[in-house]
């Protein structure tokens, strides 16, 4: 007798069940000034779920019926009018429409001594820096915040001053607060050997990529076709894998980032953002620009603005004589400044300033903005901009700052050491040196590719760039 065949596994494929965006869907909804209620009465009253917590898709996969509810319900909500439109305008001519100036912020002086002779050595600090942030807090990713300090306080590295290690750890510790399974077997301090694969990496090197196909003056178009071309789909989530799946479905940015993509305000298009500053040292209006027709693809609103603060910021300390805060104030003002992202990267910079003890001051944004999403960007820019402030150039400091806070650590450390990095000009060689100069990607050509060389790839571009203009 044949035994009979098992039944197959569902494949539940994260970030893109209509049966989780939908939860997704109605908390954006709320934040972003439409009313959801009688959509949220329908889906829970039809046995639908709320989105979930911190994984990115439910175990099971939902009856037929209730997708396709689900879909509907996606498409109702996208149609409801928002109460905060005229606060967060969506099109790079009304994002414009709102900076200090007409021309937005104006081009830094020239320097009388002619172009960074250091400016390749700080783009290496700068890409070194972003991993070194990132590898810090990949262990700790999706954390609670009690977690990652009971973690570090077990191996006294609290206030985090180190790379995160399970050597004397408790057992019953590690069962109540895992980590990362994913980053854990390369980013503890005794497992570190060169940088891993991630995201936040991986996006630079396609920002460079594009420039070295299209230049400056590239298309969101040509974003896409990159993705299509060089991008593996595994390697894409939250808001990037939605719009990877529109244009699988055959739509087209903006589309992209709207068609049922509740993550569009997440923290995706900020980790793209560091090469458009890096490339446009002195001009954060350029820069910004740059961010958005890159962000287009997959985020709108206070997404894209985390995208244009962080360029902005990193364009003015790309010039080597703007400090931390210069940079940080060069960011805020291409930021529409009625909107939720202005506000809370000002809320970030004020408790930082105010507040001695950075525990207190991530207590403080936690409850503020605790309410958002892990991944949104409005909590993580506010940390971003608040560790900077707090560490007042430091790099161990801005990078622990960074991470310590929670939220989405990995992102968040390696935005800080990028930036800080950059206006420092150097990454302490403790931080450096267990990365080996030696990056680890899926990207096609980039595979154990060296710091240096990238700094010399970036530096090409901004050269060559800047003899064309």
């Amino acid at each position: 007798m044949t035994p009979p065949c098992p039944a197959p596994d569902p494949v539940r494929l994260t970030w893109a069940q209509p049966e989780d965006l939908i939860g997704h869907e109605l908390r954006q909804a709320a934040e972003d000034g439409r009313d959801p209620e009688a959509v949220r009465r329908v889906w829970l009253a039809a046995g639908g779920h709320p989105a979930p917590d911190r994984a990115g898709a439910s175990p099971a996969p939902a009856p037929p019926e209730l997708r396709s509810l689900a879909c509907g319900l996606l498409d109702e909500l996208a149609g409801l009018p928002s109460s905060r439109a005229a606060a967060e305008p969506q099109s790079w001519e009304a994002v414009r429409a709102t900076w200090p100036a007409p021309e937005g912020p104006a081009p830094a002086d020239p320097d009388p001594a002619g172009p960074d002779p250091r400016l390749c050595a700080r783009l290496e600090a700068a890409w070194v820096g972003r991993a070194v942030g990132c590898l810090l807090g990949k262990p700790v990713e999706k954390l609670p915040l009690a977690g990652i300090r009971a973690l570090a306080r077990a191996t006294g590295n609290w206030p985090l001053n180190d790379w995160f290690s399970a050597r004397g750890v408790p057992p019953e510790l590690l069962a109540a607060y895992p980590w990362n399974r994913r980053s854990a077997p390369t980013s503890l301090a005794e497992n570190i050997d060169g940088m891993p694969e991630d995201d936040d990496l991986n996006y630079p090197l396609l920002g460079l990529l594009l420039l070295q196909r299209h230049g400056r003056d590239f298309t969101t178009a040509d974003v896409a076709r990159l993705w299509l071309d060089e991008l593996p789909a595994g390697r894409t989530f939250t808001a990037e894998r939605v719009a990877y799946r529109n244009l699988l479905l055959g739509l087209e940015p903006p589309a992209t980032a709207t068609h049922h993509n509740p993550f569009r305000e997440w923290i995706g298009a900020l980790i793209r953002a560091d090469v458009h500053g890096w490339t446009n040292p002195g001009d954060p209006a350029a820069a910004a620009a740059q961010a958005y027709r890159d962000a287009a693809l997959t985020h709108t609103g206070n997404g894209v603005y985390a995208a244009l603060f962080i360029a902005a910021a990193t364009a003015t300390a790309a010039t080597g004589r703007a400090d931390v805060h210069t940079a940080l104030r060069a960011g805020l003002a291409v930021v529409p400044p009625r909107s939720r992202l202005a506000e809370a990267v000002r809320t970030g910079i004020r408790a930082a300033r105010g507040e001695p003890d950075f525990d207190r001051v991530v207590d403080r944004l936690h409850a503020r903005y605790g309410h958002y999403h892990w991944v949104h960007a409005v909590p993580n820019t506010a940390l971003i901009a608040a560790a900077l402030t707090h560490a007042d150039g430091d790099f161990t400091r801005s990078v622990c700052r960074a991470v310590s806070g929670g939220w989405d650590t990995d992102s968040n450390g390696a935005t800080a050491g990028a930036l800080c990095a950059l206006v420092t000009g150097e990454v302490p060689d403790r931080w450096a040196a267990p990365l080996k100069n030696r990056l680890a990607t899926t990207v096609a050509g980039f595979d154990g590719i060296g710091f240096d060389t990238l700094a010399q790839l970036t530096h090409r571009l901004t050269t060559q760039e800047a003899a064309r203009s």
